[in-house]
């Protein structure tokens, strides 16, 4: 079943279900017909044909809530380590340069926890432990910031002058001689 922006059950909400579900081998064990099951727990008849058959091959623990499916598959230790391991950086773990993708934190997941995350998920995690992107500052190594501080004070208002009078000038226009 799938949940409208990436919503879900809370907790409550889980054991609510499992309560009902539970509630339903109660009924399946003293006998009760599907029809009365789904009318007495206000549920779909369906619905309680997949309990009894779960609880026919199973037991009660098969109509047992399997737990959040999005719970973190990494535990408090392992978030620890790849905290670690991204200390280190790309260049540690083989890359050619400083630069963490998600794609690569994916690849390092993978590597060290033999755990698959998506893109989405990697980013998730990340953020959940306090972790942001960064964007890196581009600039060339033989940038002169002494040149550029000059040039925006003394250049620039002359250049930005002319445009402004080239452009006031075009907008000038006369009006041809009427007849």
């Amino acid at each position: 079943m799938r949940y409208a922006q990436g919503g879900g059950l809370t907790d409550a909400e889980r054991d609510a279900r499992e309560r009902v579900r539970l509630d339903a081998v109660t009924r399946f064990e003293a006998g009760a017909t599907n029809r009365a099951v789904a009318t007495a727990l206000r549920v779909s008849e369906r619905s309680v044909e997949r309990w009894r058959r779960q609880w026919r091959e199973g037991g009660a623990a098969d109509v047992a809530s399997k737990g959040s499916p999005g719970r973190p598959r990494l535990s408090d230790k392992q978030i620890a380590r790849l905290e670690r391991e991204l200390e280190r950086g790309p260049l540690a773990h083989g890359w050619v340069d400083q630069r963490w993708t998600l794609a690569r934190v994916k690849n390092l997941i993978g590597r060290l926890f033999h755990v698959s995350y998506t893109v989405e998920g990697t980013w998730r995690l990340l953020k959940r432990h306090g972790w942001s992107w960064q964007q890196p500052t581009r600039r060339a190594i033989e940038r002169d910031d002494d040149a550029v501080e000059l040039w925006k004070k003394e250049v620039w208002p002359r250049v930005r002058a002319s445009r402004r009078r080239a452009a006031a000038g075009s907008s000038l226009r006369t009006r041809p001689a009427s007849r």
